[in-house]
């Protein structure tokens, strides 16, 4: 997999990346999380699972790592992977967030799984807390999910912190979600510091039913900034693991389109999140070896313009499609 740099920053990275939301806690909103899993969610059984999915896309080809403090152990675990394998800082890019602690005390069915509270005390917090744990492998900080109603970007104590963090070296970013994702961005472009933008990168849901950030995004490309995609199946919803009567007009042109390349419809769905020309990486959300090998198949995958807009017509509306991801269920 060809290393290349992301956005304007020195990071080298391979434009499938690979997630650790499903990997680091028991409990996670993707369809079919638990058989996934295997029922098996003691904490050493987690982290070997882990590890296993982290050489299956090292394997691949895979070089940048993307987790979070509220992702429960994924930090710990990709830590401990990381240490293992005697791989070096600069074999790797590794990416996590701040914002969100995780409350779900390792139970599948707890009442909250994470609070966001983007302050100025929990950026320090959570800071030395990721750096106690990736050390030197941390390269890429970002605001996890950042929205207008936050505040976050008019939080002058955190975006000074931020900027003073950026001059030391670690690279800066912010993640996005909701309906208003491209307002978010905009709003983060004019965030700047010594003559530009604060931020090095931005990370955005978008996939073939949720497409509302594109513009934003290829604005945020031609500023400079790395642009990482997440959520580009959907949280499950572009696989065959979604049976949903309702969509089953949406699946059977899936299938169709996949068929038509030999492909599966979770490997299209990525290769129509690489192709577009402001992407830098692609974040698989792999929760097993399997879905690791699957999804590196749309590196393979050349999808010409014709078929491109076929799949337009599988986009919903922001507000519907936001609204059925906050339905989905724990598991």
């Amino acid at each position: 997999m060809q290393l290349r740099h992301l956005g304007h920053t020195n990071l080298m990275v391979t434009p499938l990346g690979l997630g650790l939301a499903a990997l680091g806690r028991p409990g996670y909103i993707n369809l079919g999380h638990a058989a996934d899993l295997d029922e098996r969610y003691d904490v050493e059984a987690m982290e070997a699972h882990a590890h296993e999915v982290l050489d299956a896309a090292w394997e691949e080809g895979i070089r940048y790592f993307d987790a979070a403090r509220s992702y429960g152990r994924a930090e710990q675990f990709l830590a401990t992977w990381l240490q293992a394998r005697g791989i070096d800082a600069e074999d790797v890019v590794v990416g996590s967030k701040w914002g969100y602690t995780y409350t779900a005390g390792w139970v599948v069915d707890a009442e909250v799984h994470e609070v966001k509270e983007h302050s100025l005390a929990v950026l320090r917090r959570q800071l030395e807390e990721s750096r106690e744990l990736l050390y030197r492998h941390l390269d890429l900080y970002q605001i996890h999910s950042a929205t207008l109603s936050s505040g976050v970007l008019e939080n002058k104590p955190v975006l000074d912190e931020l900027a003073r963090l950026r001059g030391t070296g670690l690279h800066i970013g912010l993640t996005l979600s909701g309906e208003r994702q491209d307002q978010t961005l905009v709003r983060a472009l004019e965030v700047r510091y010594d003559g530009r933008c604060l931020f090095d990168t931005v990370q955005a849901t978008w996939n073939l039913l949720e497409r509302s950030a594109g513009e934003a995004l290829q604005a945020a490309h031609e500023a400079g900034l790395g642009v990482i995609v997440k959520e580009a199946l959907a949280n499950g919803r572009l696989t065959a693991r979604n049976n949903d009567r309702a969509f089953a007009p949406k699946m059977e042109r899936l299938l169709e389109a996949a068929g038509s390349l030999y492909t599966t419809v979770d490997a299209l769905a990525i290769a129509a999140a690489l192709a577009q020309p402001w992407a830098g990486v692609v974040l698989s959300g792999a929760a097993t070896v399997e879905h690791v090998r699957a999804n590196a198949r749309a590196l393979a995958l050349e999808l010409d313009d014709g078929l491109l807009e076929e799949l337009d017509g599988l986009a919903e509306e922001p507000r519907e499609y936001w609204e059925r991801r906050e339905g989905l269920a724990w598991n």
